[in-house]
């Protein structure tokens, strides 16, 4: 018995190594010189295209931020499902408001895929008027200099996409301040470390600029229109080809789409469960990188004071240290001390988010419920 425990204590070390990685990754990235160049003054027209399903929190401020670009030329591609979307009304009073920024707003994305999102930008690719495209999400909010950041990696031809971090606008409740707390300790985190360990073959779905040959090449959005992580399979399809997906220490703002922790925890069970049946042993994985569960545990087996503040001392020590590189140092991100202590409430709810994730094969975006099988959607039809 005391081997065992011993062998356990040893074991509930490993996520303390992952931390000591993030912070290292995490340091070096934000401590990177960017590189001079002919990239700031690369402005190739770019076609900015968005994906609309119903009608996000603020979507007309959302979407007048992208009218609103320091950038020469450009188009704003909107694609909508149907002319009764109510998202309809706003884009035309956008067109109304900004006659002299072009803009098409097209309905209908065809096509037979199960993935209404993807099939919406392979229609909007399809008919984009210049070879840089920029995607990014209906609840996105971006500043002027947008466009000119993360178009100007694409200077070099080495370069296949550009994403870059996000951030909420403002926070409301507990609900916003927990996903606000999780992304910068958790999530980005593990941006961090796989940029680190294995370049950075992803990209995040509020913001992938790229070219649209880079896109043919493997087949473009028709050949992914029945998969769930659109984003994801895109980075990693355009680094299989030998180009470099640039991560940028940017961010772009976002406006929370959801109003309470239920509401939350749906939206990240939902990516957990994607990412489960997209990268099952990365997925298996994260049992690894959860230093509060193993610390309580390490407490449990051997409850003595030497003990409890070893594991949860560094536990805390090292939560802290991550968030602080990552959402201060990093990101610049202000109200982060006030709510540090939501790290071990989100690292808690992390965990059994995980463990419920191994019962579920299904997922619901906006009103639609899909089963994921082999790594394939199947619209869910509800019986008469």
């Amino acid at each position: 018995m005391k081997a065992f425990g011993d062998v356990f204590l040893a074991a509930a070390l490993i996520p303390f190594v992952y931390y000591l990685i993030v912070l290292f990754s995490s340091w070096r990235f934000f401590n990177e010189v960017p590189s001079s160049g002919s990239g700031a003054a690369f402005t190739p027209p770019v076609s900015n295209l968005k994906p609309i399903r119903g009608l996000d929190p603020d979507a007309y401020e959302n979407f007048a931020s992208f009218c609103r670009q320091d950038y020469p030329a450009y188009e704003l591609l909107f694609c909508v499902g149907s002319r009764d979307d109510p998202a309809v009304p706003v884009l035309e009073k956008l067109a109304r408001d900004f006659p002299e920024q072009p803009m098409r707003i097209l309905f209908e994305a065809g096509g037979s895929g199960t993935n209404d999102k993807v099939k919406k930008l392979d229609r909007l690719v399809a008919e984009a008027r210049h070879e840089i495209v920029v995607i990014n999400d209906s609840d996105v909010r971006a500043r002027p200099d947008y466009l000119r950041s993360v178009v100007a990696p694409l200077a070099d031809p080495k370069v296949g996409a550009v994403t870059c971090f996000y951030l909420p606008i403002e926070e409301h409740g507990f609900a916003e301040s927990l996903q606000n707390i999780s992304m910068l300790s958790d999530f980005y985190a593990g941006v961090l470390v796989a940029k680190q360990l294995d370049g950075v073959k992803f990209a995040l779905g509020t913001t992938i600029a790229t070219r649209r040959s880079c896109l043919a090449k493997f087949g473009g959005y028709k050949a992914i229109e029945n998969r769930p992580g659109d984003d994801l399979l895109v980075g990693r399809l355009i680094a299989e080809q030998g180009y470099e997906v640039k991560l940028l220490p940017y961010t772009i703002s976002t406006v929370a789409d959801y109003q309470s922790v239920p509401d939350l925890l749906h939206k990240r069970m939902r990516w957990l469960v994607v990412m489960r049946h997209m990268r099952p042993w990365g997925h298996l994985g994260l049992l690894l990188t959860q230093g509060l569960p193993w610390s309580l545990a390490a407490v449990a087996l051997h409850p003595t004071a030497g003990v409890a503040l070893g594991y949860l001392g560094a536990y805390l020590g090292l939560r802290c240290a991550i968030t602080w590189v990552i959402g201060i140092r990093g990101l610049k991100h202000s109200g982060v001390w006030s709510r540090m202590p939501l790290v071990v409430v989100w690292d808690a709810v992390a965990f059994f988010l995980w463990v419920g994730s191994f019962g579920r094969n299904s997922i619901r975006w906006r009103d639609q419920e899909y089963n994921i099988r082999n790594g394939r959607l199947e619209p869910v039809i509800p019986n008469p």
